[in-house]
């Protein structure tokens, strides 16, 4: 990303440019826990105190999902904690709520879980924060297991997110990068997405404590984490298009 950067810098050019873009305007966004500026809400299933939930369990991933704004679109996250029958039944619950995705519903190492979530529910299923390897997404994009690859960008970085995203692509199936950096990877971020073809939706980490949320907008100038009805702006200035601010990185660091 740095070298992109440079690059960028010495072309004159964004680096999305460089890498053949833009292929869009703007940038879908959601952030979690949650943020205004981007209105999709992730929810989170409870840990399961035991394995093979009942009834009980649920009626409080049902609750949780009512509680979802009117008209919001939501995405679940199982954290991979659940077992591909306690998997199945939360999807069978949320079916006819329409969730943008079921996010690490169980483990992905699992196949013939993953094969049991999918083939008893049309709720879309997300994996990849966890995926070190592209034969994983390999896998299972051939068996038709997943609907939203997830590559985590720090790990893989804006070319082999890419490469992952070609992948994809051959299957139809789009690409939604998880990050969980600074917002120096939310300008990663945004330069990806506007270079991929088959992207969907950047998350965004932003943090629910407010001076958090400051030291973050500090970080970097212009701020790429604004959004603005659910979107990220494309950033204009060559490279990533930010410059880090070096006297926030000292107050924070002496912080």
């Amino acid at each position: 990303m740095a070298l992109l950067d440079i690059l960028g810098k010495a072309c004159h050019a964004p680096v999305y440019r460089v890498l053949g873009g833009p292929t869009r305007s703007k940038v879908r966004a959601y952030a979690s826990p949650f943020a205004a500026d981007f209105p999709i809400v992730t929810v989170a299933v409870p840990a399961p105190a035991s394995r093979n939930q009942g009834k009980a369990y649920q009626n409080q991933i049902r609750a949780l999902v009512d509680a979802v704004p009117p008209g919001s679109d939501f995405v679940l996250n199982g954290n991979g904690l659940l077992t591909a029958g306690d998997a199945a039944s939360v999807a069978a619950t949320v079916e006819l709520k329409h969730p943008l995705w079921f996010d690490e519903p169980c483990s992905h190492s699992n196949l013939e879980a993953v094969r049991k979530i999918s083939g008893e529910s049309v709720v879309p299923l997300g994996f990849g924060r966890g995926i070190r390897d592209i034969g994983t997404f390999q896998a299972l994009l051939r068996e038709g297991l997943i609907d939203v690859v997830r590559p985590e960008i720090a790990f893989f970085g804006i070319t082999g997110v890419k490469r992952i995203a070609a992948l994809a692509e051959t299957y139809y199936v789009a690409i939604a990068p998880h990050h969980e950096a600074g917002p120096l990877g939310t300008a990663a971020a945004i330069h990806l997405a506007a270079s991929v073809p088959n992207f969907f939706i950047q998350h965004v980490p932003i943090p629910s404590a407010p001076e958090d949320r400051a030291m973050r907008a500090a970080l970097c100038s212009p701020n790429p984490e604004v959004g603005r009805n659910g979107f990220l702006a494309l950033p204009r200035g060559p490279g990533l298009g930010v410059t880090i601010n070096e006297s926030a990185l000292e107050k924070y660091h002496a912080a």
